[in-house]
């Protein structure tokens, strides 16, 4: 669903994106955003022009695209010496075809690729991994997260492993985090990039957020 002025976007890293690859489940990114086509695969069923987009489907599709123009990138045929719009995978829904035809129907209004409906959020630019360790059960896990994403967004993330993630109250370093800040802004540092041109496991480094159980029960 298209995003709401004044509210946050939804953010997603490539590896989300990747497993919404079938037919009945279909999303792609480019441009920064991520897009659900389900819904236009539903509508276009058995359509031959569906192909590229399936083949595509989990993908980032970006190079499809004009920054510039947000379209379709264009080329010059070398026979007819006429712009047309430049897929290499194959014509798909919406492209008009390069010479005019009576059965070409054009009247779906906006084409898929301008049409925001589809969008669902935005891809994330970075993306990257921390440990959260839960000191009342010391069960850890390690969770790829935005690195826009603030830190109430990351426990929304971590909710699949414990239920009660906003009963903790999260820390890093003994300091308690703003849940309303970005682990950047909170001051965890991501060094991935420096450990990798170490020639170092960055796994093996990664930043540990420790929860505290908030127990609020008072004695009488």
């Amino acid at each position: 669903m298209p995003q709401k002025l004044g509210k946050r976007p939804k953010y997603y890293t490539p590896n989300e994106v990747s497993i919404h690859n079938t037919l009945k489940d279909l999303w792609v990114s480019f441009l920064g955003k991520v897009y659900d086509l389900t819904p236009l695969c539903e509508r276009n069923a058995g359509d031959v022009l569906l192909k590229p987009i399936i083949e595509a489907a989990g993908k980032d599709i970006s190079h499809w695209f004009d920054k510039k123009t947000k379209d379709i990138r264009t080329h010059v045929d070398p026979v007819t010496n006429c712009k047309n719009f430049y897929t290499p995978r194959g014509r798909f829904i919406h492209v008009p075809p390069p010479c005019p035809r009576t059965d070409w129907a054009n009247d779906f209004g906006r084409p898929w690729w301008k049409d925001d409906s589809y969008s669902i959020g935005v891809l994330s630019a970075k993306t990257r991994k921390i440990r959260i360790i839960n000191t009342l059960t010391s069960q850890e896990q390690t969770i790829e997260v935005c690195s826009e994403e603030i830190l109430t967004e990351i426990q929304d993330r971590y909710i699949k492993y414990n239920a009660h993630a906003a009963s903790y109250t999260w820390k890093y370093e003994g300091r308690n985090l703003d849940m309303q800040k970005t682990l950047e802004e909170n001051g965890v540092s991501d060094e991935g990039e420096e450990f990798y041109k170490l020639g170092m496991n960055d796994d093996q480094f990664l930043p540990a957020i420790h929860l505290y159980f908030d127990d609020d029960l008072t004695e009488a």
